[in-house]
């Protein structure tokens, strides 16, 4: 059987992202969520975990392409305006 790791707690991936911010090396930032994770009773996150949203932080935010918006109009996430305003250039980041 295949075993999973647990979803991050919000305030542990709030802890990440305000660390990330910091010029701390991602296992010094796992180090220290592990050590808030265990004192809040949480699960520690992997490695890999925190290695991913580290590097999504710093990278900034991400602008969804034409085909995400378009995709997103067909199933009805977005109002049909959304295209416009991403040709535009002025659809806000994910």
């Amino acid at each position: 059987m295949r075993q999973f790791s647990p979803r991050i707690s919000p305030r542990l991936v709030a802890l990440v992202e305000r660390l990330a911010g910091q010029s701390l090396s991602t296992a010094e930032i796992r180090r220290r969520v592990g050590v808030d994770a265990e004192r809040l009773g949480l699960a520690q996150p992997s490695y890999e975990t925190v290695r991913r949203l580290v590097a999504e932080h710093r990278a900034g935010p991400r602008y969804p392409t034409l085909a995400e918006v378009a995709l997103d109009v067909a199933f009805q996430v977005r109002p049909p305006d959304a295209v416009l305003d991403q040709l535009a250039g002025t659809l806000p980041p994910k």
